[in-house]
């Protein structure tokens, strides 16, 4: 049930440190880093997830009251 929130955190840090760019890989390397990934974020989710869970609270947090600044003005 965690992995979701653990692979949410792994891919907003991956997306943070490469950004936009495109890399040209073996497919079979591809998968086997994939498949990893994939692993560690698994196994490592009551870890992980909890930090995806609380970023997600402030984030939603704080555009619920930005929404309330909005609509006060």
């Amino acid at each position: 049930l965690l992995y979701p929130y653990s692979r949410f955190v792994y891919e907003s840090i991956v997306d943070f440190i490469l950004g936009d760019h495109i890399f040209f890989v073996n497919p079979i390397l591809l998968l086997m880093v994939k498949f990893m990934t994939m692993a560690l974020c698994f196994g490592f989710s009551w870890i992980i997830a909890p930090i995806g869970l609380i970023y997600l609270y402030f984030y939603h947090s704080k555009q619920e009251k930005l929404i309330r600044e909005d609509t006060r003005e």
